[in-house]
């Protein structure tokens, strides 16, 4: 399992009237950045890829400290877990597309 971290700006433009007086990270910007760490770590592109699942338990807000825990390979899936001061924000798992038959 391999722990990454990342900090989402207090002025994060995807917050901005997502939602007025109680801000958060639309969970599409939360996965699509959270897939986009565990590329570059992996050095690797999982594109193409099928999101087997995606959960949003709590919100992410601008300014929050992710924890990206995850575990697989980019030849079959991957499943990973985000997490802000030990609440779970995103639980998933991506199937990983081979591309080397097209």
């Amino acid at each position: 399992m391999a722990t990454l971290e990342h900090a989402f700006p207090s002025d994060h433009p995807a917050a901005d009237g997502h939602f007025p007086g109680n801000p958060i990270i639309p969970g599409a910007v939360l996965l699509s950045e959270t897939l986009r760490l565990i590329e570059a770590h992996l050095g690797v592109s999982l594109l193409p890829c099928r999101i087997r699942r995606a959960k949003f338990p709590h919100p992410a807000r601008p300014g929050d400290r992710i924890a990206i825990q995850f575990a697989g390979s980019s030849r079959d899936s991957i499943k990973f877990e985000c997490a802000v001061k030990g609440n779970t924000v995103l639980v998933g798992e991506v199937e990983c597309c081979d591309t080397s038959a097209v």
